[in-house]
């Protein structure tokens, strides 16, 4: 029984669905899907359009918005809206060292993981949009790897796509993971010069840090080690509007004077075991390099590989000169799985799917030529995550995709510009601007 209930400006309803695991095999396991249904109050008996939303990752649950914040309260004037947990994430059937054990051994696990990509995830909706709106085609809002996913339903699906709103997150068609993070490093670089020119005391601090940590051995409270490469990878934070300046106030505060010297802070451990650890989304680190898995070559740790190509990146060797220490940005590394307590125990699962080469296409280049669906993309002009040279040329591939390129807004522009982003981004799909 699905159970509704109020906040501010909108009913909100739980709802769940029994989906194959594997579509391709649709009598066989299920697992069970949840999703948050939102209504504005006054349009809550009206027969609306539908929207379902797909969140970024891979591997978080839907935004669990109070009210009618951020985009929502745009997409509300228009829709009813679907939060989606995307299998494996939230309240649909969580994948987690927790539950994962109970699939048997690791290599059993990796198998069950195959299924949580792109191509699942629109065959979920496809199965469960009969339920929800009586057959009728919805608009889909992808968000950052939401928008991948969009894309796999442009091409696997597009019966199923009223219109089709991106943001952040058209994917290279063709390029394999080493493709995407040879393109990544450079941004990722820009980003952290962005910072230092903002923030230039941040280099001297930076420094020190990484020094610390090359010489002591740091356990955050929760079990998680602290190594320098573990205190760079907080530069993801620097593909967000306002991630520079979350950064910069993270490092003032990193030192304090005990009695056995300076000594790293209670406060900075307990704020850098926040943002580092995987325990609330560990399907972002087992699953991040497979959504670029489809050539039939393994992804085989492909941000750590490709980082060697990158030595400015080695804090050991900025230390030995004069160089500022930088950040890394959105990789997932193997030794991520030896320092974080959450992924410890799928350390062997990470390392099967890494090896795997039997990766599906995700996309139908053929079917995206002819497509009829109405596309509108914003392209974030020097995206730290999703590579905007990369995004379009998938414009350009995809028949009558409109693009939308600018650098008013960081990756979360859908949060941070909010509800203008959406707002344009639906008046372009309706040729309305």
């Amino acid at each position: 029984m699905s159970l509704s209930y109020r906040q501010p400006g909108v009913v909100l309803t739980d709802r769940r669905f029994t989906v194959p695991l594997d579509h391709g095999d649709p009598g066989g396991e299920t697992i069970e899907l949840f999703a948050r249904e939102a209504v504005a109050c006054d349009k809550a008996g009206q027969d609306l359009p539908w929207l379902v939303y797909l969140q970024g990752g891979p591997g978080f649950g839907a935004n669990r918005f109070i009210g009618r914040q951020a985009w929502l309260d745009r997409a509300l004037q228009d829709y009813r809206v679907l939060l989606l947990d995307q299998r494996g994430t939230g309240r649909s059937t969580p994948a987690t060292r927790q539950t994962l054990p109970l699939r048997g051994t690791p290599a059993e696990q990796a198998d069950y993981l195959t299924r949580f990509r792109a191509d699942a995830i629109v065959r979920d909706c496809e199965a469960i949009r009969p339920e929800v709106t009586g057959g009728a085609p919805w608009t889909v809002l992808g968000q950052s790897f939401g928008g991948f996913c969009t894309v796999s339903y442009l091409s696997l699906a597009p019966e199923g796509v009223r219109t089709a709103v991106v943001t952040g997150g058209l994917p290279s068609l063709d390029a394999h993971a080493d493709d995407v993070y040879r393109a990544a490093y450079p941004r990722i670089e820009r980003k952290v010069g962005a910072h230092y020119a903002r923030y230039p005391q941040d280099v001297e601090r930076v420094r020190r840090i990484a020094d610390h940590l090359l010489t002591h051995d740091v356990v955050l409270p929760n079990g998680y080690r602290l190594t320098v490469e573990a205190f760079q990878s907080l530069g993801l934070m620097l593909g967000t509007s306002d991630g520079s300046h979350r950064l910069h106030y993270l490092l003032e505060d990193a030192f304090v004077r005990t009695a056995g010297g300076l000594d790293l802070s209670d406060a900075f451990q307990a704020e850098a075991q926040a943002l580092l650890s995987y325990a609330g989304h560990p399907l972002y680190a087992l699953v991040h390099e497979t959504i670029y898995g489809q050539d039939g070559r393994p992804t085989a740790w492909a941000a750590e590989r490709v980082r060697a190509e990158f030595p400015q990146f080695d804090a050991a060797k900025a230390l030995a000169g004069d160089a500022p220490v930088l950040f890394t940005g959105e990789t997932v590394h193997p030794w991520m799985f030896d320092t974080d307590p959450a992924l410890r125990p799928l350390r062997e699962t990470a390392e099967l799917l890494a090896a795997r080469t039997d990766w599906q296409p995700l996309y139908d280049s053929a079917r995206l030529a002819i497509n009829e669906v109405p596309v509108a993309a914003a392209i974030y002009h020097d995206d730290m995550y999703v590579d905007s040279a990369h995004s379009l040329q998938t414009a350009r591939a995809v028949q009558g995709l409109r693009t939308w390129v600018t650098d008013e807004f960081e990756h979360d522009g859908l949060r941070a510009g909010a509800p203008r982003v959406l707002d344009r981004l639906l008046a372009m799909a309706r040729d309305e601007v």
